[in-house]
């Protein structure tokens, strides 16, 4: 299942996003967009939107495709 993959690329970033006192949340997936919500430190971080679109979502639409942005939410 699709949202299986994504939740297990989310899980292989977050050591990464952790070690800066951060965490990805994933909210769902749809229309080919993936929600996710950023807690910790990232959630009020300046560098948090660059984090997601030059990171996260490049991560993750190169390994899915069928991905074709990642959406912070509040």
């Amino acid at each position: 299942m699709l949202e299986d993959k994504i939740k297990n690329i989310i899980d292989e970033l977050n050591p990464y996003i952790e070690l800066e006192g951060g965490k990805i949340e994933f909210v769902k997936y749809e229309n080919s967009k993936v929600y996710i919500k950023m807690l910790g430190a990232c959630s009020n971080c300046e560098f948090v939107d660059s984090t997601v679109k030059d990171s996260i979502e490049e991560v993750i639409v190169n390994e899915i495709p069928e991905v074709k942005e990642v959406i912070k939410i509040d």
